[in-house]
């Protein structure tokens, strides 16, 4: 149960505009999403004992208004939309406005109380805006090729015009890219780091840098957890079925699939692993996950141990 005079909030995000619920049961208040707005919501949240605030993401419209949160210590945290969902259907909250989900999302709060993480990084948030960025500029440039097969004449000429420019576009973002991860010597060392292994190039360990900051902080099982590569179990009464992984950060584990993939060729030690798992008669795809895993917890320890020795003051 909640301290008396604790409020928990719920705020739904939307691209122009906020609900704010003032507790379960309490009032919603609709703001704008902008300066404006965020202001107005730190100012009447201020006149308050918060618990906690909990807003769901919302393809980044939330960032500004958890960032301003944090910057006021505010107790606050952004969780998967998918969870949030998942609690209204198990306790039978079927209808969904803006106003029953702010409320839902107050309820969320007091109920599960999600931990809060530390504000976002501001490097890394540019980061994860470059690599965006450069997904969508890759993806135009793939499209385009594929028009340009078909294409004849003036509409082909245009078509080829437009590929050249988005390969312009693609360098330059490259370059912006890995100047703002250069621009922060903490994360360009773990990058560094990340990129010395065999199977992971510097765009690899740049994404997973950027969607994996916890990245040396946990432990194996929880970082497995986090991306969503550890084996769940299904068991129920006298039933056992087969492990299977779930949930996680999708972005970091399509990174940490490709790369494994390279690694199980030009690794060492996850190329053995992998032959091994092959050897004693397991499937393909299982040993790759296995090996995504046993990847993951090798970069893992790397940079825990270069997090440890970064922190150990020298001897003068």
């Amino acid at each position: 149960m909640a301290d008396e005079g604790t409020m928990f909030v719920g705020i739904d995000v939307g691209k122009y505009q906020v609900d704010v619920a003032l507790g379960a049961g309490g009032s919603v208040q609709q703001f704008k999403n902008d300066d404006e707005g965020i202001e107005t919501i730190l100012e009447l949240l201020a006149g308050h004992r918060i618990g906690l605030v909990v807003l769901e993401a919302s393809g980044g419209y939330q960032r500004q208004l958890l960032a301003a949160m944090l910057a006021k210590k505010m107790p606050a945290v952004a969780v998967n939309p998918r969870q949030a969902r998942d609690f209204a259907k198990a306790i039978g909250r079927l209808e969904k406005t803006d106003k029953v989900d702010a409320q839902m999302l107050a309820l969320f709060a007091e109920r599960v109380r999600p931990p809060v993480r530390p504000a976002p990084d501001e490097t890394l948030e540019q980061v994860s805006d470059w690599l965006a960025r450069r997904k969508q500029l890759v993806e135009m440039l793939t499209a385009e090729k594929n028009r340009r097969q078909q294409a004849k004449g003036a509409i082909r000429r245009n078509i080829e015009s437009h590929i050249t420019w988005l390969k312009a576009q693609l360098r330059e973002t490259e370059k912006d890219l890995s100047d703002t991860m250069s621009s922060c010597p903490t994360w360009d060392a773990v990058v560094e780091l990340l990129d010395a292994q065999r199977g992971i190039g510097r765009l690899a360990a740049m994404t997973l840098m950027a969607v994996i900051p916890e990245l040396g902080t946990i432990d194996r099982k929880g970082i497995a957890k986090l991306v969503g590569v550890a084996p769940l179990s299904r068991d129920s009464g006298t039933y056992r079925g087969r492990r299977a992984i779930w949930g996680g950060r999708a972005a970091a584990r399509s990174c940490l699939y490709m790369a494994t993939l390279v690694a199980t060729r030009y690794n060492p030690t996850i190329k053995a692993f992998y032959a091994r798992l092959l050897a004693a008669g397991k499937p393909k795809m299982l040993a790759l996950t296995a090996s995504m895993r046993k990847f993951l917890t090798i970069l893992n320890a790397i940079v825990r141990q270069h997090r440890q020795a970064s922190a150990t003051p020298t001897s003068p």
